[in-house]
């Protein structure tokens, strides 16, 4: 199809539920994508934190397609090998205790939120399962992960939403105290707010929070969706700050561009969650995991220091253009903000960009830049003189 078709066609049997950007994507190779004419695009989004492994990697490729010829998929009533070995990686990469696999990144959530509720439950009984999270979170679009994001345009249309949500300033202890109450059983939090516009909590902030929560027995739940599976140049935002939760959700780069997500539950949180208590039909499917599996040979630790460097040189480089509209730069690894100054506006900076061969994402008031980790320096090169072209 050309690109005019594949956009006719789209708009006309798709569900009109996301503001598109005028380009059809046909395929990729490392960190460039190209539309069926075969103009290039750098992609500093990879889908959105997912494409991990970029475009066209053969491990990648040839993993599921052996996967796919051997079994497509097996209910989990039974037992298979690809997740099974995907979960004593995490578990032990981690010091995690155990996993539940999943699709998508706000069914991620929900679980987490049962499994708070009801370790509280089978503790307390009924009367503690409010969960504090912070403004400017967001953790999905289902029902309950819509309350539980802390953005009050997300708090509409869909009414009655689930109860049960408090809502924290980040690095802000005393807000912190001012929600808390006998009927808390958890506190969630993003360690880097990636929709809120990356914004990184304060170190000092979460060890304070893990202690607090310690004390009282709230569960600390780190919502890892967009800041997981090497993203912030480790495998998980948590190891940088030193704490230990109780669950963290994990998505988006777990199986480099397949649907898969999950939960991470400590000891003290691994059996709660019994037959019967949750499920998914398509959790654990053994392509998702065979990808995840190359997922995670490839995240080296000498990978993850590449990744903390190739973020440290994006950055230095975008401030180095020093472009009118653009502020500072915050994140951790390869997800990265800008400020976006007053007087500009971020989704026509985004636009402008996109129309010259740049793909880039927008986030609160800023941008939002999330490039496949194996992107090279030729790659993010082209990309800053893109930036440079257009926004000088």
């Amino acid at each position: 199809m050309t690109s005019q078709q594949m956009m006719d066609l789209t708009q006309q049997y798709i569900l009109n539920t996301y503001g598109r950007f005028p380009v059809a994507l046909d395929h990729g190779q490392g960190a460039t994508l190209y539309d069926p004419e075969g103009r290039a695009y750098i992609d500093f989004t990879s889908g959105i934190g997912v494409s991990s492994l970029g475009y066209g990697c053969a491990l990648w490729a040839d993993a599921i397609a052996q996967q796919a010829q051997k079994l497509g998929h097996s209910s989990n009533l039974f037992y298979t090998g690809p997740a099974a070995q995907l979960a004593e990686i995490l578990c032990r990469r981690t010091g995690m205790a155990g996993v539940f696999f999943a699709n998508g990144g706000g069914e991620a959530n929900e679980g987490m939120i049962k499994l708070a509720r009801k370790y509280s439950f089978d503790r307390y009984g009924q009367g503690r399962a409010a969960i504090i999270t912070l403004n400017n979170s967001f953790h999905g679009r289902t029902i309950t992960t819509l309350k539980a994001t802390g953005q009050e345009r997300f708090h509409n249309y869909f009414f009655p939403f689930t109860e049960g949500f408090r809502y924290a300033d980040a690095n802000d202890l005393p807000s912190l105290e001012a929600q808390s109450g006998a009927d808390v059983c958890a506190v969630m939090v993003e360690l880097v707010q990636g929709e809120g516009g990356v914004l990184p909590l304060d170190q000092e902030y979460v060890r304070t929070l893990a202690r607090i929560c310690k004390e009282r027995d709230w569960l600390l739940l780190v919502d890892e969706v967009q800041s997981g599976v090497g993203r912030t140049g480790s495998l998980f935002a948590f190891q940088r700050y030193g704490v230990e939760p109780d669950v963290v959700s994990f998505a988006k780069g777990i199986a480099g561009g397949l649907p898969m997500s999950g939960i991470l539950a400590n000891a003290k949180c691994r059996n709660v969650l019994g037959p019967g208590t949750h499920a998914t039909t398509f959790g654990a499917n053994p392509i998702c995991a065979a990808a995840a599996l190359v997922v995670q040979e490839t995240l080296t630790d000498a990978f993850l220091q590449e990744v903390e460097e190739k973020g440290t040189y994006l950055r230095q480089g975008i401030e180095a253009l020093n472009l009118p509209c653009f502020g500072a730069t915050r994140g951790m690894g390869l997800m990265i903000g800008i400020e976006v100054k007053p007087g500009y506006s971020n989704g026509e900076i985004a636009s402008k960009l996109v129309e010259n061969g740049l793909l880039v994402l927008t986030a609160g008031d800023g941008m939002r830049l999330l490039p496949p980790l194996v992107i090279s320096g030729e790659e993010m090169d082209a990309g800053l003189a893109i930036m440079k072209k257009v926004l000088s």
